[in-house]
């Protein structure tokens, strides 16, 4: 299966348009959604994610712009559509009754009977880890049962796309931890088609086969996790998708493919591209790719970038810690808690700081306008 062939899009919107107040807050030339992928939508507040997804969900009508549905233009009243898909929002909100109807209303609007849907129901019920609450009220529940409810809520009408608007934004770390890999385990195994909105990184890379950056109303970069996270396509998506290093330079010398930028303190920094001599430059290194060593010279090192640095900042992120160094320019470099201690990296260090040419990913710089 492709990602550019028609037969595999479920979802496209052309040419759209959606204004507020008089005001266009979203502007889109196209859009698609592949059948039975995630897409994670991710961009800073008031970006434009909950307008595409409400406008995409059929809930909020554009000022201009077409939604197909399996290639079939989306009518106005979109009802036909409506029953196709799903949408779970930040606040659960359900009814004012058991668990267990709460999750049956769906079914009921649908028409089905009741013995499929006393089939159906506990089926999801126990998916989402809710099946010894099926006779609880729905306003005694937790947060994290309340959000269970909803998904189940969701996928028990067997939705070909189901809409996730920051579904777990309200809950504690460990509870949203757990939804999120018991969400992805159910969309794996079920092959749902999702659009999932998120301020969590983690949990857009951890869901997502692609990736959409919105920002101020438009698609700054869409594509595959790898394309998006390691290969930006300007300075606000590198920034926005963890690549903490991004250092302006400009091209002074090529070499079979290999091309030396001059950038902060008189630095050479080598890259793989095809960039003529004097461009401007880019330079964009993951924290991820930079390896630290505290010999002056490590022998055993394929990297073409070496530096000599000095520890300015250490800050713990879990699972990792953030080296923030002085190397002439600033260069950030993650290591594990292990590592920390093994080489005793404290503020003041001196360190080598190293990697390759493949690492850097490059972008060509703009002119201010």
């Amino acid at each position: 299966m492709t990602a550019d062939s028609p037969a595999q899009i479920l979802l496209k919107v052309e040419d759209l348009l959606v204004r507020r107040g008089g005001t266009t807050v979203l502007e889109i030339a196209t859009l698609a959604v592949f059948q039975g992928q995630v897409l994670s939508l991710i961009g800073p507040n008031g970006a434009g994610k909950s307008t595409l997804m409400l406008t995409l969900a059929g809930l909020l009508k554009p000022a201009r712009g077409t939604l197909f549905f399996r290639g079939e233009p989306v009518g106005n009243g979109g009802f036909s559509y409506r029953r196709h898909i799903a949408m779970v929002f930040q606040d659960p909100l359900l009814f004012d009754t058991t668990v267990f109807d709460n999750v049956a209303t769906g079914l009921k609007i649908r028409g089905l009977d009741r013995r499929e849907i006393a089939r159906r129901v506990p089926e999801y019920l126990e998916r989402f880890g809710v099946g010894h609450l099926a006779k609880r009220s729905a306003r005694k529940l937790s947060g994290g049962e309340a959000q269970r409810t909803s998904l189940a809520r969701a996928f028990v009408t067997k939705p070909e796309i189901v809409f996730l608007d920051e579904p777990f934004s309200a809950l504690d770390p460990p509870t949203r931890e757990v939804l999120t890999g018991d969400l992805e385990k159910i969309l794996r195994e079920t092959h749902t088609t999702a659009i999932a909105s998120t301020h969590d990184q983690a949990e857009a890379l951890r869901l997502a086969d692609r990736i959409a950056v919105i920002n101020g109303g438009k698609i700054a970069q869409i594509g595959t996790v790898p394309e998006v996270m390691n290969r930006p396509a300007d300075e606000f998506v590198a920034s926005f998708v963890g690549v903490e290093t991004v250092l302006p330079g400009r091209v002074v010398r090529t070499d079979g493919g290999v091309f030396t930028a001059f950038v902060a303190g008189g630095k050479e920094i080598e890259a793989v591209g095809a960039v003529a001599v004097g461009a401007d430059v880019l330079c964009c290194i993951r924290p991820e790719n930079v390896t630290l060593s505290l010999n002056p010279a490590p022998a055993a090192t394929s990297a073409r970038n070496v530096f000599a640095g000095q520890i300015r900042q250490v800050t713990p992120l879990g699972l990792f810690h953030r080296i923030r160094l002085d190397c002439g320019f600033d260069l950030v470099a993650y290591v594990t808690g292990r590592s920390l201690e093994e080489m005793g990296l404290k503020e003041g260090l001196a360190v080598t700081a190293s990697f390759k040419a493949t690492a850097v990913h490059v972008i060509a710089r703009r002119e201010a306008s």
